[in-house]
């Protein structure tokens, strides 16, 4: 018995500190937003973003199902009535990814404040890493991504990027209701699958706080 608690306890590695954990395909990832109902609906019903639809904002997409949910309240904080997730082609989020820069200061990928300065304002995309959640919304010890896009990545996101896209407020409703009444096996098990992202070991190297 103490060698299979052993084994296991062994094959239990530490999460990593930074990695991306994402419902994937061989060609597309699943990111998540929250909108009010007036863009979310029309974006789920028609497969992309409507008019209204600001391209001159950054736009902040998430790979984590549960930071989203922490991020919108599951779906009742005011202007993210409806969370929407958003398949994407791997490409495109990778291009995203080499041409983004962290969203805040770090010694270690910039050799001073005014180098990174210098390179924000040029980036199309920004990164930055925050406590991933568990399903009652407190955070964990190892972090999840957050993807903001402007400008040339915001517009290849919307005109390009997009595969599908799907309103997903019931699923968090329904998962919200089971956490609320203690059933958290069965809330887990509506949760997407999110694995780990395969990238080269240096790819996420420039945007590692």
């Amino acid at each position: 018995m103490n060698d299979q608690l052993n084994d296991q306890s062994v094959a239990q590695e530490p999460e990593p500190r930074f990695r991306i954990r994402a419902r994937h395909t061989e060609s597309t990832l699943t990111v998540y937003q929250a909108y009010r109902p007036e863009i979310g609906r029309p974006a789920a019903r028609h497969g992309r973003f409507p008019s209204s639809w600001k391209r001159g904002r950054m736009t902040w997409i998430k790979p984590s199902f549960l930071w989203m949910m922490y991020r919108c309240g599951w779906a009742t904080k005011e202007g993210q009535e409806t969370v929407l997730a958003v398949e994407i082609t791997r490409d495109g989020f990778e291009w995203a990814l080499s041409h983004a820069c962290l969203s805040h200061y770090a010694p270690g990928p910039h050799d001073d404040r005014a180098a990174w300065k210098r390179e924000l304002k040029r980036a199309p995309a920004r990164v930055q890493w925050d406590p991933e959640r568990d399903l009652r919304l407190n955070p964990l010890p190892y972090r999840s991504l957050q993807l903001g896009l402007a400008g040339e990545a915001a517009a290849r996101y919307a005109d390009e990027w997009i595969a599908g896209i799907e309103d997903v407020t019931p699923l968090a409703t329904e998962v919200h209701s089971l956490v609320r009444a203690g059933e958290l096996d069965r809330a887990a098990g509506l949760l997407p699958e999110e694995r780990p992202y395969p990238l080269p070991d240096d790819a996420l190297a420039h945007l590692r706080s």
